[in-house]
């Protein structure tokens, strides 16, 4: 495993960290808790998670995964690097989502509760809250920080003028101020290369990117025109809403058509698709680590090892003009 800086932080994290979002629904405790042995067993030492996890729950089910990895870390806190996320539904009143003072500050104590921890690492707002005020938002992340509950905060999900506005802001108001941002990025989806890439760099923040393999769709194993029958995009395993957002974002004929260009690509310098997508996420200097996730313990085997693969020039330059169209969204279509 090689590590890294995070960010301009002093913390030092594994390139590779483990998402936990198909724990509890997807995959039961038992396969869950062999999928983290796995993972910390290769030097993985950077777990993220979230409060309304699994995906595919509702508000009833939402936390499942905070309490299967808190079961896990029970005597080995120390050993990880722990990242969760607030901001999504998490019960029947109008204040148990969003990013408000209220619910931040209940849902860090909920969450850590789960996790069985007095702290985490990383708390994350897991996407924009426009309804709140920035400076709301900032002074409630600023309180969980001084009370130690978090280390350190980030966003995800975030464009970019608004990001760039809440650091203006928290420097303003000299609170915590965000050190990381985990925005979805993979050769089909480019478009944080434009702004948000540029913004990390020039702010100095770690950028953990998630869904390195779309889904999936970048093992390879999927044919458009065969339904899938597992994974993240079939509805009745991870619920309609899940499923279909990730058929949305993904299960399209140019993706496919897409694949099979890089598996050509791969296939001639002798990799896999697998480990060389996760490779060529990692291969941007901004990058400090990627989110991979897991539904069995042998799935890792191709993830794991793409942190100490290192792309040879020539076949970057290959991915980046085959994947060029998909910095322009849909415009490219």
């Amino acid at each position: 495993m090689q590590y890294s800086k995070f960010g301009n932080t002093g913390l030092t994290v594994s390139r590779l960290c483990l998402g936990t979002m198909t724990f509890g629904l997807q995959t039961n405790e038992d396969v869950s808790r062999s999928i983290m042995d796995r993972a910390a067993d290769a030097g993985v030492n950077f777990i993220d998670t979230a409060n309304v996890y699994p995906l595919g729950a509702d508000e009833k089910t939402a936390g499942g995964t905070e309490e299967i990895v808190g079961r896990w870390l029970k005597g080995k806190r120390d050993r990880f690097i722990l990242a969760t996320k607030a901001v999504g539904k998490m019960g029947p009143s109008a204040w148990d989502q969003g990013a408000s003072r209220k619910h931040l500050l209940d849902a860090i104590d909920a969450s850590l509760k789960r996790l069985n921890t007095d702290y985490v690492d990383l708390y994350q707002l897991h996407h924009d809250s426009p309804e709140t005020p920035l400076d709301e938002t900032l002074e409630a992340l600023d309180t969980i920080v001084r009370h130690g509950k978090a280390r350190y905060i980030g966003v995800s999900n975030f464009l970019a003028y608004r990001l760039a506005r809440a650091l203006g802001r928290s420097d303003a108001l000299r609170t915590a101020r965000f050190v990381s941002m985990q925005p979805r990025y993979n050769l089909l989806f480019r478009q944080i290369e434009r702004e948000l890439l540029p913004l990390a760099s020039e702010e100095g923040l770690a950028v953990m990117p998630y869904n390195p393999l779309a889904g999936g769709l970048l093992t390879g194993k999927h044919r458009h025109d065969t339904a899938p029958s597992e994974g993240r995009f079939t509805v009745a395993t991870i619920g309609q809403r899940a499923g279909e957002m990730y058929q949305q974002r993904y299960w399209h004929e140019r993706e496919f058509q897409t694949i099979e260009k890089l598996k050509a690509i791969v296939a001639d310098a002798g990799q896999s698709l697998t480990k060389t997508s996760i490779a060529w996420v990692l291969a941007n200097p901004v990058v400090s680590s990627a989110i991979i996730g897991a539904s069995r313990p042998d799935q890792l085997t191709d993830t794991l090892a793409a942190a100490d693969l290192t792309l040879d020039p020539e076949l970057k330059a290959k991915l980046d003009d085959t994947t060029i169209e998909y910095r322009w969204g849909d415009a490219a279509r």
